[in-house]
């Protein structure tokens, strides 16, 4: 899987293949006509509204995907570039820092092919050098 290039309308077409729903069942669902279906499969994005109906009816949480692309691609904040207001937001505060498994595996992964060093893995994602490590000896690729 390719997080840095998301195209959501493969993904929710492999998600349909390994499921074995059928087409009817699906437009159903979504009330739409399969040529609908399969312009959808065919699009690198997707409607908010869609992509909902197509995470409940597949049993999988597309939004998440969308949420590690900007965990490991989004630049990190700059406190000059953002004001803090003192007037309370009414949306709800995340933390960059939630590292999910798949995550983890795809960093380790960019390691241990190669791909990446430690030290660019740190750099180019922003990953704490002791979060790193912590992977690592826990995903036994160091040893004590």
């Amino acid at each position: 899987m390719d997080l840095k290039n998301l195209n959501i309308g493969s993904m929710i077409k492999e998600k349909v293949a390994k499921s074995g729903i059928e087409m009817s069942r699906i437009c159903k669902f979504l009330n739409c006509k399969e040529e609908d279906v399969l312009k959808m499969y065919n699009s690198p994005s997707s409607d908010t509204e869609m992509l909902l109906r197509w995470s409940k009816l597949l049993q999988y949480d597309f939004f998440r995907l969308y949420s590690q692309h900007q965990i490991l691609y989004s630049p990190q904040s700059s406190m000059n570039y953002i004001q803090k207001k003192s007037i309370p937001d009414s949306l709800p505060a995340f933390r960059k820092n939630l590292y999910t498994k798949e995550i983890i595996e795809f960093v380790l992964d960019k390691i241990r092919k190669g791909e990446m060093t430690k030290s660019s893995v740190i750099s180019e994602y922003k990953i704490p050098k002791s979060t790193l490590y912590k992977w690592l000896h826990k995903y036994n690729m160091i040893q004590e």
